[in-house]
């Protein structure tokens, strides 16, 4: 989700929620810091030169992974400390400094956690205790209550004394009886629902009242109604679980060795396009060494010559995905592609995507998987701009597995589209669907940029009717969207429009918010158009084996 070759700007910043170096082994003595070259080895963590986004020097703590002699002159693997590993590169011994390296302390043997084969202690800059996310577990807020709303005064005219509405008690939780100080409390998992129904009442900001909102009938369709934990983009409670051995890019933290901590392939090309990989792909090991690796562009298959690519783009004949095409509106068409029926097309398309996708793992079953390919059409063919992946039967209600926008198609508003057609193949299903956890920070970004445009964009459309105040519920809104619930709950508490208010939740759209939310919206000229969708979901439980 980047430019050609080289990250995407802002790719040298720290990740999200990460500050500060993390904590090394102890430094070594004076003596042990002047050691000479040869004595760097595996393990060592010292600042190394860099370049950062403003093309000034820094000196950022980084691990050596790997060291490798090529015609006598070393080279080292270093992974910089607090950055992502998309950012890992071979350096020379110029750019280390040697003043305060630290050398790697021999620990002791651990026992694997929760007794899971082949588990491993995580990095220490990426260690986090199981009991500090239990003990800070808080209540989470109901997905029945009803939420009244209130817009800036330009938008919204002054109501003339409606009667109010009370909310519904079967959806309320105990309220906690304290004192404080403020009329209005900002929402967090913490706020309890009172248990009574309490009236509502209009909402003054700045000195003059704004009315809520109407409600909004929604329809009926099927939606898990389990509750949620505090955030739905972490895991559900921070405990390593047993890898899948079905799927064709999994979460497996057993298998973070040092061969797949670092990037394998130098660079790929595809079609008129080269692009720099992120991470460590599972292509054949002969390949690895190439400087270049030859893709093509339609059906994926890989070579190690730009000769071999030439023969084989003489037989051939494919000029889009295989599959079903579903969606064209303009030069962008979607593919559908089960991953039974065309098994070498998903394969090689995995480990295209592992160069650039970090938490995940490989396997070669993409029986239970389905693909859905975009794509950019020109006189030479359909493109491939990037896919997502689902299960054909997902327990969890996830509606993506994978999602990917190749490097030289990012920032260009193609990955808010791949997530909004995932969203209308919801829809068409009847099901609310999320994505699968974990994401990576920019798939955290780009979701969380989309949810948050799509539930603005719902609640600036409501309309008073009848003179009553406006109101919605988030059961509404999950319906509408085919958002979880969860997810819904997430984004208006990440956005900070909940407010708590005489025993009933508010939402207050302030003037910044939608003044921000209306340039966005201008900027977003790709939208699905639903009209343009040719698909027919499939019961695959009856189907017997996929």
């Amino acid at each position: 989700m980047a430019e050609v070759v080289s990250p995407v700007p802002g790719a040298g910043r720290r990740e999200p929620g990460e500050v500060g170096r993390a904590r090394g082994p102890p430094v070594a003595d004076p003596g042990a810091a002047l050691s000479p070259q040869g004595e760097i080895i595996e393990g060592c963590r010292l600042p190394v030169l860099r370049r950062n986004q403003d093309n000034e020097d820094e000196w950022p703590l980084a691990e050596i992974l790997s060291v490798k002699d090529i015609s006598g002159r070393k080279l080292f693997y270093v992974h910089y400390i607090d950055f992502n590993k998309r950012l890992d590169e071979w350096v020379t011994h110029e750019r280390l400094d040697l003043k305060k390296i630290q050398f790697p302390k021999k620990e002791a043997k651990t026992p694997t956690k929760n007794g899971l084969p082949g588990s491993r202690p995580g990095s220490p800059e990426r260690e986090v205790p199981a009991s500090a996310q239990a003990s800070g577990k808080t209540l989470p807020i109901p997905v029945q209550i009803t939420l009244r709303f209130n817009l800036p005064k330009e938008r919204e005219a002054i109501p003339g004394g409606e009667p109010d509405q009370p909310l519904s008690s079967s959806s309320c939780l105990q309220p906690n009886h304290r004192s404080t100080k403020r009329k209005v409390e900002v929402v967090s998992p913490a706020t309890p629902v009172p248990s009574e129904t309490a009236p509502a009442s209009v909402f003054p900001q700045n000195g003059s009242a704004r009315r809520a909102v109407a409600a909004q009938p929604g329809r009926k369709r099927k939606s898990n109604c389990l509750g949620t934990d505090e955030d739905s983009q972490d895991s559900s409670d921070g405990i390593p679980s047993a890898p899948r051995m079905t799927g064709s890019l999994v979460s497996d933290r057993s298998h973070d060795d040092i061969v797949t901590r670092m990037k394998n392939i130098e660079c790929i090309e595809l079609g008129r396009h080269r692009l720099k990989p992120w991470y460590f792909s599972p292509y054949p090991q002969e390949l690895t060494a190439l400087p270049v690796l030859y893709l093509c562009e339609f059906c994926l298959k890989y070579g190690r010559s730009l000769k071999c690519l030439q023969r084989h783009l003489t037989k051939c004949d494919l000029r889009h995905p295989p599959g079903n095409e579903i969606y064209r509106k303009g030069t962008i068409s979607f593919f559908e592609i089960d991953g039974r029926k065309n098994k070498s097309y998903s394969q090689n398309l995995c480990l295209l995507a592992k160069c650039f996708l970090d938490h995940k793992t490989l396997y070669y079953d993409t029986d239970p998987f389905l693909f859905y390919v975009m794509t950019e059409y020109d006189c030479k063919g359909f493109h491939i701009v990037g896919y997502f992946s689902k299960e054909k039967e997902s327990t969890e209600d996830y509606n993506v597995a994978c999602i990917l926008t190749l490097p030289p198609y990012q920032r260009r508003g193609y990955g808010k589209l791949l997530i909004e057609f995932s969203y209308e193949l919801s829809k068409v299903e009847g099901k609310t669907g999320t994505p699968e956890k974990p994401l990576s920070d920019l798939g955290l970004l780009s979701y969380r940029s989309y949810w948050s445009q799509t539930i603005l964009e719902i609640l600036m459309g409501l309309k008073s009717e009848s003179g009553e105040r406006p109101q919605i519920t988030i059961n509404e809104i999950s319906e509408i969207t085919s958002i979880k619930k969860e997810d819904v709950i997430s984004t208006l508490q990440y956005l900070n429009l909940i407010n708590y208010y005489k025993g009933q939740y508010i939402l207050t759209l302030s003037e910044d918010i939608v003044d921000g939310h209306e340039r966005a919206m201008l900027k977003r000229l790709l939208r699905i158009d639903s009209k343009c969708l040719h698909f027919t979901p499939k019961d695959w439980s009856k189907r017997g084996k996929w």
